[in-house]
């Protein structure tokens, strides 16, 4: 199959439809839609030594991979991320050939009954990706993938707090640990590996690291590696770099609470489901009631306009009425993070923060209620 790329003298480079759109898929999401460098919204595509080396990047993050290819020559071009991807996953045969030469400033594309002209950036402007020559240690996916999947969803979105929209990794000899924030939940998990990893703590963008879950899906292994002020992830023939994010994290043990004057276990299952369909009427940053009384849950909501929920459910609580009030999404993905069957909710009082955990499993879900009118 074969597939025409030509790039700086001109190339020309034979590969497969699938193979190369499921590969410019990938590395798409690390190229920029957004800002005043049209660069950095393509992709480079360089053809050398039986190969196409397909590369992304927002100069926050950086994707890149290669798929086997039948290459005449040598080059690189830059060619719009998007665009180059929807042609490539319509083309009508399983062969592609795109081809370059220097002087058109287009690149120039074949399949079946297709041809297309597309234009081009040059491969001069494009910046250059961290190297991924370092040393590399080599880690379970599983275990990072799923450390990443519990935290993550706690990092901030708000980019004028960038540490925050960062997640705190820190390797100690073969234990991981992850902590995640925006100020209002704090989620933390601790990982034994099976081996040591590399000496690291770093904050990490949140962003970087679901995007890595996406790359290693499927993966046994990952591998990582630091350079300067990078740190580098890969797995198969791909690799993802990312920039650390400088600064001060907030302190962990300082705000978990040391003691809790209510603790009681859950069933997980029964009162995320309950959580899901009260939260439907929480609306408007209307907060999800939660009120104790013997032997009981109950949960509410009521929007202003829109309607109100009451659900009861069983639960071992023993001693005066509490109501405390949570934000309905926060308390929703809390649940949903932790992984046992079993919950462990503890809490102080209506105006201190919440606590989510699991008996055997070191993670806990850290949230700060809604002060409750009335």
């Amino acid at each position: 199959m074969e597939t025409d790329i030509a790039v700086g003298s001109g190339i020309r480079v034979v590969v497969d439809r699938d193979a190369l759109a499921s590969r410019l898929a990938l590395v798409a999401r690390a190229s920029s839609a957004r800002g005043a460098v049209q660069v950095l919204g393509g992709i480079l595509l360089r053809a050398r030594d039986g190969l196409l080396e397909i590369e992304a990047t927002d100069m926050e993050l950086s994707l890149r991979t290669t798929v086997p290819a039948t290459v005449e020559g040598e080059g690189a071009i830059v060619v719009p991320a998007k665009l180059l991807g929807d042609v490539v996953r319509l083309l009508p045969a399983s062969e592609v050939t795109i081809a370059h030469k220097p002087e058109d400033g287009v690149a120039t594309i074949e399949a079946g009954s297709y041809a297309g002209r597309m234009n081009v950036f040059a491969a001069e402007d494009f910046p250059k990706l961290p190297a991924i020559d370092v040393p590399l240690h080599e880690i379970d996916a599983s275990s990072l993938l799923d450390t990443v999947q519990r935290v993550s969803r706690a990092a901030s979105r708000d980019e004028s707090r960038p540490v925050l929209t960062g997640i705190l990794v820190r390797f100690e000899g073969s234990k991981l640990t992850m902590a995640a924030t925006d100020s209002y939940r704090m989620a933390v998990k601790e990982t034994e590996l099976e081996s040591a990893g590399p000496e690291l703590e770093a904050i990490i963008p949140a962003r970087a690291l679901d995007e890595l879950g996406r790359v290693a899906a499927g993966a046994e292994t990952v591998q990582l590696g630091v350079n300067e002020n990078h740190v580098i992830f890969g797995a198969g023939d791909a690799w993802l770099t990312t920039r650390r994010i400088d600064g001060q994290f907030p302190n962990v043990a300082q705000l978990k609470p040391e003691t809790f004057d209510v603790e009681l276990e859950v069933n997980r299952a029964e009162v995320l489901e309950v959580v899901r369909r009260a939260a439907v009427m929480a609306q408007r940053n209307t907060p999800l009631r939660l009120r104790f009384a013997e032997g009981e849950l109950t949960i509410s909501a009521q929007s202003q306009d829109v309607g109100e929920t009451r659900e009861s459910l069983a639960v071992a609580y023993a001693g005066e009425p509490l109501e405390i009030g949570f934000n309905a999404e926060f308390l929703r993905e809390g649940l949903e993070s932790v992984t046992s069957d079993g919950v462990q909710l503890k809490l102080i009082n209506p105006l201190r923060p919440g606590l989510l955990s699991a008996d055997g499993d070191a993670f806990w879900y850290l949230i700060m209620p809604i002060r409750l009118a009335g």
